[in-house]
C-alpha cells in the first residue's frame, strides 16, 4: 500500500459518500441579510446618496497616482477576477476531482454557479447602465442609465463565485475554513484593485461582493437539480456502453441462411446455361423456392465455373496450359480438329 503523498492523487476505488449542503436556517438568514444589503446599495446609488459622494472622493483621490509602484503588480493580480482564466483554472482542478471521486458534481456545481453569475450580474449591469469613472460626465452624478455596464463589478463577483466554489465543495470542515479565508482574501483584493486602477466605483465593488455571495448562498437550492442531471448523464453513458457491447457481440449470420447469388463466367452465361444462386457450401438453389436444385445440374454449374480450357499437345505452337483462350465448343468436334476441310488419305506410290 502506498503511503507517500502521491497516493492521494490516485483514483479512489469507489465514489465517496459526500453529503451536499442544505439550505439551513443559518444559511437562509445569511442569504436574507446579503439580499437586503444588495438592495440597499442599489437604492443608495439610485437616489445619489452619500455613497455616490464617497465614490467621487475615492475616484478624485486617484490611488494609482498615490502609489504608482503597485501598478505593475496589480495589473496582473486583477486577472484573478477575470472570468475566462479563473474558470479554466478552477475547472481543471474540479475536473481532476470529478475523475478521482467518480462524480460529476464538482463540474456541475461550477457550471451552475457561472450560469447564475452571468444571468444575474449581466442583467443588472445592462439594466442599470452605469458609466465607469473614466467615462463620467458630471462630478457628483451617479451616472446611471447612461449605457454603461460596470454596476455591479463583474471582476469582484466572479472572484467571489469562482474561488468560493472551492470552499463550497470542500469535503472537510478544516479545508472549508482555509479555502473560505483564501477566497475571501482573493475576492477582497480583486475588488480593491479595480478601485485602485480606476475601472470601478467603490459602490460597484460593494455590490459585486454581495452579488457573488448571494450566488454561493443560493447553491443548495439547486443541489436536487444537479443530482438529477448527474444521474441522467450517467444513465446516458450506460446506455451508450450497452449499445457498444451489443454491437461487438452480434452473432455472425448462419451458414445455411439466405443464399447469396454467385456470378459465373461469361462463357457459361452465353452458352445458355441457367445461372442459379449457390450457397456457401456450393449447392445450387432453385430461384424463388430456395430448394436445392438437381444434383447433376449443380455439379454441372460447379464444373463449368471451374473449367480451364486445354489445348491439344499434338498441335504445333499450342499455347501452354492455363492460357486465356476461349474453350472449344462441343459442336466443333474434338479438341484437335481443324477448321479447314477434312484431310484426304494419301495413297502409296
Amino acid at each position: 500500500m502506498r503511503t507517500d503523498i502521491f497516493a492521494r492523487l490516485d483514483r479512489e476505488p469507489e465514489p465517496p459518500k459526500i453529503e451536499a449542503p442544505r439550505m439551513s436556517r443559518h444559511r437562509a438568514a445569511l442569504f436574507g441579510g446579503t439580499l437586503a444589503f444588495y438592495l440597499a446599495i442599489v437604492f443608495a446609488v439610485l437616489v445619489t446618496s452619500w455613497l455616490v459622494a464617497l465614490d467621487w472622493k475615492v475616484m478624485l483621490f486617484r490611488p494609482y497616482q498615490q502609489w504608482p509602484e503597485l501598478h505593475a503588480f496589480l495589473d496582473y493580480y486583477v486577472v484573478l477576477g477575470q472570468r475566462g482564466p479563473t474558470a479554466v483554472m478552477v475547472a481543471c482542478w474540479l475536473g481532476w476531482r470529478s475523475w478521482r471521486q467518480h462524480t460529476l458534481r464538482p463540474l456541475l456545481v461550477l457550471g451552475t454557479a457561472l450560469l447564475l453569475l452571468n444571468v444575474t450580474v449581466g442583467a443588472v449591469k445592462l439594466g442599470l447602465g452605469r458609466l465607469g469613472p473614466h467615462y463620467a460626465t458630471q462630478i457628483g452624478s451617479a451616472e446611471m442609465f447612461a449605457g454603461g455596464d460596470i454596476f455591479p463589478s463583474g471582476h469582484t463577483a466572479n472572484a467571489v463565485v469562482t474561488w468560493g466554489i472551492l470552499a463550497y465543495l470542500a469535503t472537510t470542515p478544516r479545508a472549508r475554513r482555509y479555502l473560505s479565508a483564501v477566497s475571501a482574501t482573493v475576492s477582497l483584493g480583486v475588488g480593491l484593485t479595480t478601485v485602485y486602477i480606476g475601472t470601478h466605483w467603490l459602490s460597484d465593488v460593494l455590490l459585486g461582493w454581495a452579488a457573488g455571495l448571494l450566488i454561493l448562498l443560493a447553491l443548495p437550492w439547486f443541489e436536487p437539480l444537479i443530482a438529477r442531471t448527474e444521474s441522467w448523464i450517467f444513465d446516458l453513458r450506460e446506455q451508450w456502453r450497452e449499445r457498444r457491447r451489443a454491437g461487438r457481440a452480434a452473432p455472425a449470420p448462419a451458414a445455411g441462411g439466405t443464399p447469396e447469388p454467385v456470378l459465373l463466367p461469361q462463357s457459361i452465361a452465353t452458352e445458355g446455361a441457367a445461372v442459379m444462386p449457390v450457397t456457401a457450401e456450393g449447392a445450387a438453389v432453385t430461384p424463388g423456392t430456395g430448394a436445392p436444385a438437381a444434383g447433376h445440374l449443380a455439379a454441372g454449374v460447379r464444373g463449368r465455373a471451374h473449367h480451364v480450357p486445354t489445348v491439344c499437345p499434338e498441335r504445333p505452337g499450342a499455347a501452354p496450359t492455363g492460357a486465356r483462350r476461349p474453350p472449344s465448343h462441343p459442336d466443333h468436334g474434338p479438341c484437335c480438329s481443324t477448321t479447314g476441310p477434312a484431310a484426304r488419305p494419301m495413297t502409296g506410290g
